[in-house]
């Protein structure tokens, strides 16, 4: 199990089971985490600390320690589950490679999202895609930075799984990026969402134009 950052509060549980095996094998039971990633000579009262719940797929649970000495708890998150988003990594995938294969034949992305969530209102449904589709090609040039040559000739998604010869790639990366989880971002890897931190800083700027009114915010 490799920490994920200098205080991790996440860590990776490999497997290679499915989510829905996950769920079906209950295979939180069998994770384990020996020694508290503070403290590795012990001492600290680490103990297992039960388990969370995940919203997809039912029935899906983490499973989790604390250390009472650093007061941190710990989780260990399978490969088969997207980080800091709902659902799989699988899932997140297809979508991925779906707006890659539509962008490909001249659709633009807002036309994709479009096809792909028709059940919600194309602003939600654009919204829905760029959280999957921006992260995941932020990782993918992380990944083709730090490992040239081994993913590819491009940081596209369809290009790495030829590369890999898998239709899992994301879960595929989490094993080859380990020991980067912690610089990572979600949803394959465990660091922090640099475009959250961008989009707080646009709001603290001063927008253009004349002061509001008093008492209009």
């Amino acid at each position: 199990m490799a920490p994920c950052g200098p205080w991790p509060v996440q860590l990776r549980h490999g497997t290679a089971l499915t989510s829905e095996e996950y769920v079906r094998q209950q295979g939180w039971r069998q994770a384990r985490l020996d020694r508290c990633p503070l403290h590795s000579g012990g001492g600290c009262g680490f103990e297992q600390h039960g388990t969370y719940f995940r919203v997809a797929p039912p029935g899906m649970q983490v499973a989790r320690w604390y250390c009472p000495t650093g007061r941190k708890t710990f989780s260990l998150l399978p490969d088969c589950l997207a980080s800091r988003l709902t659902g799989s990594l699988d899932a997140v995938e297809e979508v991925v490679a779906a707006v890659e294969t539509k962008v490909a034949a001249g659709t633009s992305i807002e036309g994709a999202a479009g096809e792909i969530r028709p059940d919600i209102e194309l602003p939600g449904a654009v919204r829905w895609v760029r959280r999957r589709l921006g992260p995941v090609q932020m990782v993918l040039l992380a990944m083709a930075t730090l490992w040239p040559g081994r993913l590819g000739a491009e940081p596209r998604l369809l290009a790495v799984r030829d590369a890999l010869g898998t239709a899992h790639a994301l879960v595929r990366l989490r094993e080859i990026g380990e020991r980067q989880l912690g610089k990572l971002a979600p949803p394959l890897g465990f660091g922090s969402r640099a475009r959250a931190r961008s989009r707080r800083r646009k709001r603290n700027q001063h927008e253009a134009g004349p002061d509001p009114p008093a008492g209009s915010r």
